[in-house]
Parts: C-alpha cells; structure tokens; sequence
C-alpha cells in the first residue's frame, strides 16, 4: 500500500509547484515565512488532497470573469501547456504559504512583473490589465472561497468561523501585496462579494473550451489516472450551484456525495 502511495504521489506531484525544483521546500531554512506553522493558512493549505480539489473549482469559477478569461485566452498556451498553468499557480501558493519571507517576496515580485505585461481587450472590446486590483481581489476571492470549500468538504466539515475568517484574513495579505484592494476576509463578506459579481460574470464559447481542456486533461501516470478524474469530479462538486448551471456541469446531491466519499478514500490510501 505505501509503495503505491508513493507513486501515485510522485505521478500527482509532478503536477504542482514542487516539480519546478526553484523552491527547497524538503530542506527549509528554519524561518516560518509570512505566517507560521499556527496560521489557519497552513492548516487550509496544508492538506494535499483537498487543494487539488480546491484548485479546479477556482480554476473554473475564475473563468467565468470574462476579463480573467481574456487574460488566460490572450496571454497563456493552456491548449497544449495546462500543466505548466497548474505547476506556476501552485508554486506560488505553496511559497508564499509556507516558504520563507524571502521565497514569498521574490515570488510575488516576480508574478507583479508578468502582470504588469499582460494586457488587452476580450472579445467585447473591454480593455483588461491583469494588474487591476479589481481584477486581482476575483481571482483571489474565486480562489481562497475554493480551498475553503474544498477544506470543510473533504478535510475538516467543522471549522469555526473565527478559524475561517482568521485564514481568509491571512490569504488577503498575500493578495493585498500582489495589488487586490478591498478584499472580503469574512465568510459573509466573501458570501456576499461572490453574490455581488455574479452580474457580471458570464460563460461563452471560449469559457467552455477552457474549461473543456481542464477537465479532459490527463494526470501523467497511469496510477493518476483514477486520481485525476476524481479530482476533477469533486472540484466541480464544490463549485456554487448557480456556477455549475452556467458552465452546464450540474451535479446532484448523490453525485457530490459520491465525490466526498472518493476523495475520502483517496486521501486514506
């Protein structure tokens, strides 16, 4: 069993932020970074399987901001490098949570600087600039509210609300030095911000296809393979109802307990 484990980790892993070796994080350097091992953000973050889930439903709810998707669709190969997204996006989750200061400050430097070249107009002519604060408290918001979710799902169904807002307050300095102003840190806060975008969220032709390519990707290794299905499954399952209607994935209440229990048995392997 736990050489099976193993390698189905190995196969998974290479997935993640871990597989770009730029960050040691098997040998730290003895400093606790911007929050430590008592921050809420560790504990939501820390827990491997419920943030692969996590990371779908924000991928997918993300999308549906149509200046977000214009970014992605303009200024990314996701066709044939979807991989390379996931791998980035969760490098630099995984330092400035738990790498050290200086690991987080010079990532957050580095992806200020890509953002600051990413720029356009989506298919409505709507000008964009990844470097919008508004722009940046969505994905952060679409983002943090996933691994929330996915957390008190598959990992922890009890969490106080004074643990919750503590993580969401934590999440927010990360976005706050990345540009984001005026970033919900309350679960009502982060309820109601959600509730307040929908207006202005939308799923289109090139929504669908982005989400399309997400979930037929393949995990590499044919042990990941079961993995990643169910992956894919439960982080649609944690997405809101009214954002599984808009991207035709509806899921029933058996399906998305199915999905708990799959993740369950997954997590226990």
């Amino acid at each position: 069993m736990t050489s099976i484990r193993g390698m189905i980790e190995a196969q998974v892993l290479g997935l993640t932020g871990m597989a770009l070796k730029e960050i040691d994080f098997e040998h730290p350097k003895g400093e606790p970074g911007l929050f430590g091992p008592q921050s809420a953000i560790w504990q939501v973050h820390g827990d491997f399987t419920s943030m692969l889930c996590g990371g779908v439903s924000a991928l997918l709810l993300q999308m549906l901001h149509p200046l977000a998707l214009a970014g992605v669709w303009d200024h990314s190969n996701f066709r044939e490098d979807i991989f390379g997204r996931l791998r980035r996006t969760s490098q630099f989750i995984s330092a400035t949570t738990f790498g050290t200061t200086a690991d987080a400050e010079r990532l957050i430097a580095k992806v200020q600087g890509i953002h600051l070249r990413v720029s356009g107009k989506d298919k409505d002519g709507t000008p964009y600039q990844a470097s919008d604060p508004a722009l940046l408290t969505w994905v952060h918001v679409a983002e943090c509210s996933s691994f929330m979710a996915s957390h008190l799902r598959y990992k922890r169904t009890v969490v106080s609300a004074a643990r919750q807002e503590q993580y969401y307050q934590e999440a927010a300095e990360i976005a706050r030095r990345l540009g984001a102003r005026d970033i919900p840190v309350t679960p009502r806060q982060v309820a109601d911000y959600l509730q307040d975008m929908r207006p202005t969220l939308r799923c289109d032709e090139r929504t669908q296809e982005v989400a399309d390519v997400l979930l037929s990707t393949r995990l590499p290794g044919r042990l990941s393979q079961p993995v990643g299905r169910m992956m894919m499954r439960a982080g649609i399952g944690l997405l809101p109802p009214w954002a599984q209607a808009m991207l035709n994935l509806p899921m029933s209440a058996l399906q998305r307990h199915s999905a708990r229990i799959a993740v369950h048995g997954v997590a226990r392997v």
